[in-house]
């Protein structure tokens, strides 16, 4: 079924379009047949990107606009849906959903790690969270991270409370929503804890995820480098599946293959590698 709300109704109520402007264009609207948007554009009222802005809230695939949120701009897939980046983004979301994602299965939980760090594992990760939360699902993206956190600088989100308060037995309502994105909510690394590996180890996480698991379509798990620490492994244990994210000329192909062997050892799924070229 079309959308019952009104481009010009939108781009009105998120101030992009006075009401007399939005006269003015239904006026030559009529005269010329012409859509709403491209009258807009031809009065010069408003650009292309703010009829792309409107098209995206009407058809219920929100984005985000510059200066808008705290959110950083290194997610792409937030603020520019029709980038190429985010395409193949979202052609990696297809093949997760056809190859790993499926909840009749129960297979919600999927770690996201690479061998080494400066490989984009945590900006793939987020970017990853932002597209499958636009196809409505509803997503939860963690940073196990406590070594080197950084989902909670990409959200523009604050720190104080997060997985490692969760896993001490320190804290409550960790999980935050990011209202722009519908669907969307991130659970941050929490203060640095001085065991990551010993909390991230407890029966605690596995609990929480236990918990987290009916309330989300899609898990996604930010983990340390595997290479340079055990808690990688144990993060991926716990979720069952892992993503391996390897970097053109950056990774190396024996740390990428002994992660990939740890892994299976351990019983983890190797759902799939990924070669970061942004």
């Amino acid at each position: 079924m079309p959308p019952d709300r009104s481009i010009g109704a939108i781009l009105v109520d998120s101030g992009l379009l006075t009401q007399e402007d939005a006269e003015q264009v239904l006026r030559l609207q009529k005269e010329r047949g012409l859509r709403f948007g491209d009258a807009a554009v031809e009065l010069r009222l408003l650009s292309q990107e703010d009829i792309d802005f409107a098209l995206s809230n009407q058809f219920d695939y929100p984005y985000l606009r510059k200066g808008q949120s705290n959110v950083s701009a290194e997610l792409i897939a937030a603020y520019d849906p029709f980038d190429a980046q985010v395409e193949a983004l979202r052609a990696l979301r297809s093949q997760l959903m056809l190859r790993w994602f499926d909840a009749e299965a129960n297979r919600k939980i999927m770690a996201v790690a690479s061998p080494g760090r400066g490989e984009g594992r945590s900006f793939l990760a987020a970017n990853l969270a932002v597209v499958f939360s636009q196809l409505g699902e509803r997503t939860l993206l963690i940073d196990a991270d406590m070594r080197h956190p950084r989902q909670h600088e990409l959200f523009g989100l604050k720190n104080n409370t997060g997985l490692s308060s969760l896993l001490a037995g320190r804290g409550e309502d960790a999980v935050h929503r990011i209202p722009a994105l519908v669907g969307l909510s991130v659970l941050t690394s929490g203060p640095k804890a001085p065991n990551p590996q010993e909390l991230l180890g407890r029966p605690a996480f596995k609990q929480l995820l236990a918990q987290l698991a009916p309330n989300f379509d899609v898990i996604l798990i930010d983990t340390p480098a595997g290479t340079e620490y055990a808690d990688g492994q144990t993060v991926a244990v716990r979720a069952g599946s892992a993503m391996i994210v390897v970097r053109k000329n950056l990774s190396h192909i024996a740390a990428v293959r002994g992660l990939s062997e740890q892994f299976s050892e351990s019983g983890v799924t190797v759902v799939g590698s990924i070669l970061n070229e942004f």
